[in-house]
């Protein structure tokens, strides 16, 4: 299960009875999963009649047991949780479950992982039935994004553990899952399933506003990781019923995938103004720092989507000049969210191969997180799969005046006339003077101004504002520009359409 890949992320004090809980809940899925039928359902009743013994008794001679067993009375967990998931280990150890309809198969990723997510959130500080429902569902969202990782393989072994319900309403059985033909169908089939899971996922949004502070990152990189799955599902459609989505790595890494052939032209340079964070997070009743922390997975989401694109350049305007207006909370929030992104992601963006540039001043921000962003820029520096450029303290009038600047100072050093100044002569002593120009810019919220942003690199651009909220933007709604902007004719002032860029291949070596 991903969540046990962010157990790092947690204090020192909770880690041990994490890792005790993640240990017990491996052995039970490979005691009920493994092995003949009559073997597995055996050995399983063993297991469980045992776990129940130690519980009552206090201690165990099973050395994984007698952690599990202490992590239980130390921390006063729900015992009756444990019961629930038993029983649902036990009946899919008998035999594969079969769901008529969405509810039996809700009840199922409850009893296998919902009760399990709810069962250990004490540890993280979660108390009260409110945050006990939002645990569960997050588990249930869990489990269903393990559904689409095993899809072929279930398949491939009769196991179809999607409501037959919806397969009836499209004229489908279990084998078509498998045969690939009637595809409108089976892409329907597909929706309906993401539709759901991602249902479920805003619904458990909530659930790091639940838990202690120091735990909220362990949280955060598990809802990452269940939402890059659920992009990669969506992006795969009906071929998640033969490819699966591939699990992310034991660190919780994503894998470096090549680019999504698309159809028609896709945008060499994406820049994305990032809006929405705050009413994101009074939609959800969530304090301003959740949204700005669900921003930043967001960010992530979105570095993975324009690889899969094959989008080669992704600016982001990450916080503006005008921004140091904002109170002096809300500024600490922001630059805590900065902060943790730049320490998680410079493994992160470097294993898949992504430079990482700072567009901005430099002399205003913390030092601290300064000299953090500027090692992010040189370990990344030799990257070339995607450059990622950083607005950061960044505003386009103040850029552009800088630049004047330097070139009135040249003319003064008579090292450049006034007369032979050129665009290029500005563009040079622009922040990032490689930057290329902006093909088009995405802006979220539904807010529909630039904002001083990148007013040299827009001349050109195609516009596009989308009212979805910046966290919940993914790689379906990306997708969905990057369509918008291919269905349209740049003439750069000319009589006929500029060239349009094709997918490059990713760089992977």
């Amino acid at each position: 299960m991903y969540v046990w890949t962010g157990t790092g992320l947690l204090p020192p004090a909770v880690r041990p009875y994490m890792h005790a809980v993640h240990a017990f809940a491996s052995r039970t899925d490979r005691i009920a999963d493994e092995g003949p039928p009559a073997d597995r359902v055996r050995r399983f009743a063993r297991w469980r009649a045992d776990t129940m013994a130690d519980l009552r008794s206090g201690c165990s001679d099973h050395p994984l047991r007698r952690a599990f067993v202490d992590t239980v009375r130390r921390w006063d967990l729900d015992r009756g949780l444990i019961e629930e998931h038993l029983d649902a280990m036990e009946a899919e150890a008998e035999a594969p479950p079969v769901f008529e309809t969405f509810a039996d198969q809700r009840c199922y990723l409850r009893g296998i992982t919902g009760t399990f997510v709810q069962f250990f959130a004490p540890l993280l500080g979660a108390q009260g039935p409110e945050a006990l429902r939002l645990a569960s569902l997050l588990g249930e969202a869990l489990q269903l994004m393990d559904v689409f990782e095993d899809l072929p393989l279930d398949l491939a072994r009769g196991r179809c553990y999607l409501p037959r319900e919806d397969l009836r309403r499209l004229g489908l059985d279990v084998a078509d899952l498998t045969r690939g033909e009637r595809r409108e169908e089976l892409e329907e089939l597909v929706g309906i399933q993401l539709a759901r899971w991602h249902d479920l996922l805003e619904q458990a949004m909530p659930v790091t506003g639940t838990v202690a502070f120091e735990c909220q990152p362990f949280l955060h990189t598990t809802l990452l990781g269940v939402q890059l799955q659920f992009d990669e599902a969506t992006l795969l459609g009906a071929r998640v019923l033969a490819e699966g989505v591939e699990p992310l790595t034991s660190t919780g890494a994503p894998c470096r995938r090549p680019a999504w052939p698309g159809v028609g032209p896709v945008p060499r340079h994406v820049a994305v103004i990032m809006d929405g964070n705050r009413r994101w997070a009074g939609a959800h009743g969530l304090p301003a720092d959740q949204g700005h922390r669900a921003g930043e997975r967001a960010v992530m989401r979105l570095v993975i989507a324009a690889l899969r694109l094959g989008i080669r350049h992704l600016s982001i305007y990450t916080f503006s000049t005008e921004n140091w207006n904002r109170s002096q909370e809300e500024l600490a929030a922001l630059f805590d969210a900065m902060a943790d992104f730049v320490a998680r992601g410079i493994e992160w963006l470097h294993g898949l191969g992504v430079q990482v540039r700072w567009c901005g001043r430099r002399d205003r921000i913390d030092p601290s997180l300064a000299s953090s962003i500027a090692l992010l820029e040189s370990v990344t520096s030799n990257n070339d799969v995607l450059t990622l450029t950083v607005c950061l303290d960044y505003g386009g009038r103040e850029e552009l005046a800088a630049a004047a600047r330097a070139l009135a100072a040249e003319a003064v050093a008579d090292t450049l006339r006034p007369e032979d100044i050129g665009p290029a002569d500005l563009a040079r002593h622009l922040y990032v003077p490689e930057l290329p120009d902006v093909d088009l810019l995405i802006r979220t919220s539904g807010e529909q101004r630039i904002s001083n942003f990148l007013p040299w690199h827009l001349a050109y651009a195609e516009l596009l504002f989308d009212p979805t909220l910046w966290p919940d933007f993914d790689l379906a709604r990306l997708r969905e520009a990057v369509t918008a902007y291919a269905g349209r004719e740049r003439r750069f002032g000319g009589s006929l359409p500029a060239p349009a860029h094709a997918v490059e291949p990713a760089r992977t070596g």
